[in-house]
């Protein structure tokens, strides 16, 4: 895809380090570029244009039968982009251990699209057989941690590959609690040994919702573990005491706080694969490609200017 010259994306040179993100399963991670999440409505304008964009992230749960358009699409546009896979449904968080179907099916999307990376959320969304439409949160104490990480344990053992676990957005939190979440979240992947995807809109939703610095956060967490990044758009409201409360709407441009603090977090690491996401109020593969290209300038700007 061709864009005005006011679109297009400077320094795209300087962003491409040869180094990658992750490794799965033996073969070399993500390149160190953004990638946007693909959607149904663009697969045609993918393949017609063939956008120069770093990589495509798709939602595992979408891909879990055997056969039909999706993976017609998926497919060739695979033959051509390396693929991140997203995983919503595992419910690692759960009293019950992973489903072993679900995992039976991660698995052979993993066999049949050899993705550069599969990750998964710190949350819970199914109970007693029941599964939920949402992604829910946890108590931060002792049980919990026992309990995510034996699941995180053999979701890596069942797929054969070192996982991503993201950070959540949350709107509550439990009394219950003695660990805070950069806590949690350190054990956890100290003792599992999976990685970290650092969603930046989420980390910027928590903190305000909670009423903490979402520096003082990120600065707390493992940062060599980070094998992703995650940008997205949020929805603001207030509570019932008036006080500002963020929604992870995932249904608009990311936000400007949100693109400083990314801006902050690449410093501090370099590169990263970042993905933008956009689940509703989907617009055109031109304005997601724009925004991909938007977090790969904010890498290159700062490595042009130590050069100069």
């Amino acid at each position: 895809m061709t864009l005005p010259p006011s679109h297009s994306p400077p320094l795209q040179q300087a962003f491409r380090p040869a180094q990658c993100a992750a490794v799965v399963g033996g073969k070399p991670g993500l390149p160190a570029r953004a990638g946007v999440g693909l959607k149904p409505e663009h697969y045609r304008a993918v393949l017609a244009e063939r956008p120069d964009i770093g990589f495509f992230e798709v939602h595992a749960e979408n891909y879990m039968v055997n056969g039909g358009p999706f993976h017609h699409f998926l497919g060739r546009i695979r033959e051509h982009y390396p693929l991140s896979l997203h995983g919503v449904g595992l419910s690692i968080g759960a009293e019950a251990p992973p489903d072993e179907a679900h995992l039976a099916r991660l698995a052979g999307l993993i066999d049949r699209y050899a993705p550069a990376t599969f990750s998964e959320h710190l949350a819970w969304s199914s109970h007693g057989g029941v599964f939920l439409n949402d992604l829910l949160p946890l108590p931060y104490d002792r049980q919990t941690l026992d309990r995510v990480c034996d699941h995180i344990d053999r979701v890596q053992e069942r797929l054969g590959l070192r996982m991503l676990l993201e950070n959540p957005s949350t709107y509550v939190e439990f009394a219950a609690s003695t660990l805070s979440e950069t806590q949690f979240l350190t054990a956890v992947l100290q003792r599992t040994g999976c990685g970290l995807l650092l969603d930046v809109n989420n980390v910027h939703v928590s903190c305000t919702n909670h009423g903490r610095d979402a520096w003082t956060y990120i600065e707390a967490l493992p940062l060599a573990a980070v094998g992703q990044i995650h940008l997205a758009g949020f929805a603001a409201d207030v509570d019932a005491a008036g006080a500002p409360l963020l929604i992870d709407s995932h249904d608009a441009p990311v936000d400007d706080t949100v693109w400083a603090l990314y801006a902050r977090v690449v410093a501090r690491l370099g590169a990263m694969p970042t993905v933008l996401e956009r689940d509703g109020e989907l617009p055109s593969l031109a304005v997601l490609l724009a925004e991909a290209w938007r977090a790969e300038s904010t890498v290159a700007a700062p490595q042009l200017a130590v050069l100069s």
